[in-house]
This record gives structure tokens, sequence and C-alpha cells, in this order.
């Protein structure tokens, strides 16, 4: 299953930068051969040689193949203002929430005997400042994209289906079949 909720997380912290990423293949590797001090650890994360490396910052390479230029943008952006980052992702976490905007199968079962069969519902649903730093804890933890999705289905069970407590205190809120799910800070 491809990383949607995880990848969405980093786009929206990512939609907070204040400069552009570098954009040509020169630029990202002399910023990565920066960042990772020396062209020896910059070729090691990228799995390439050091030569390789080098004919980059030099300028003699431009083109870098798909992956390599897929790797060379994930670490580039992974390393890319770390500073208003971690300011976005605060600011998340303990004054304005997330908005979690999501097609996907929702189904819940409450009172004995009553169920509700799941379908596809289009959601779109502002999530208070917890739900938001328990989604960026997980994902700075290495979290699975299920471990993720689960965070994300008692959040919207919570604040979407319940109200925020205020009614259906006991129902149980399934979310699968994630067509697509967009985060927004």
């Amino acid at each position: 299953m491809p990383d949607k909720l995880g990848d969405s997380l980093d786009r929206a912290v990512e939609s907070a930068f204040t400069r552009p990423v570098p954009k040509s293949a020169q630029a990202q590797m002399k910023y990565l051969v920066k960042q990772f001090k020396g062209t020896k650890a910059a070729a090691q994360a990228l799995g390439v040689t050091q030569r390789t490396v080098e004919r980059y910052v030099v300028g003699k390479l431009k083109r870098p193949r798909k992956e390599l230029a897929a790797r060379m943008e994930r670490e580039v952006k992974k390393r890319w203002q770390p500073q208003v980052r971690a300011r976005a992702k605060k600011q998340a976490a303990t004054t304005d929430g997330i908005v979690v905007s999501t097609r996907a199968r929702f189904g819940f079962t409450a009172a004995p005997g009553t169920t509700d069969d799941a379908r596809i519902r289009h959601i779109t649903q502002a999530l208070p400042p917890r739900w938001a730093q328990q989604l960026f804890d997980a994902r700075d933890q290495g979290a699975t994209e299920q471990q993720l999705l689960d965070i994300a289905a008692q959040g919207l069970g919570q604040m979407y289906f319940r109200d925020d407590g205020r009614r259906a205190r006991d129902l149980a809120v399934e979310f699968t079949d994630v067509e697509e799910i967009e985060i927004e800070l």
C-alpha cells in the first residue's frame, strides 16, 4: 500500500517552507554534500559512487536517472529548512490542529444490534491539536501507514461521528479502503 497519509503529512509540512527547494541536480547534490559533510557520506546515502557525487557537484553530470533523481529529491526535502518544519509541526500540534480531507470507506457499530454498513464517504474534518501531535509523533517514530491511518480514524471518529464526545459515545468507527487522503495545516 502506498504511504498516502505519511506522504500527505510531509506535503503539509513542506507547504510551510519559506524558500523553494533546490531544483537542479547540481544544486541538490551540493546541498546534500553540505548536509552530509562530505561527498563520501552523500554517496553512501544515495547509493552511488563518490565520484558520481563529485561529477554532479562540479556540473559534469546534469540529468540523473529517475531513481537517483527521486532519491536526491527525497533526501533534500527531508533535510530542507528544519527549523521551519519544526515550527509548522509545533503550531499544528499546539494551537491550529490540522484538516483531514479523505475519501474512504467508513462504517460503524453502536449499541448492540445496531449497525451502519460501511460505505464510501468524502469527509473533510478539522482535527484539534492533540490529533496533529499524535500523527506527527507517530510519523517521526517511524509508524507504519496502517498505524497512521488508525490514529486518523480515531480522530475522525471522535470529531466527526461522535462530535467530540457530545453524541454516540459507544460508536466504533471502521476506516478502510482509503482512496485519497490529504492533510492541511
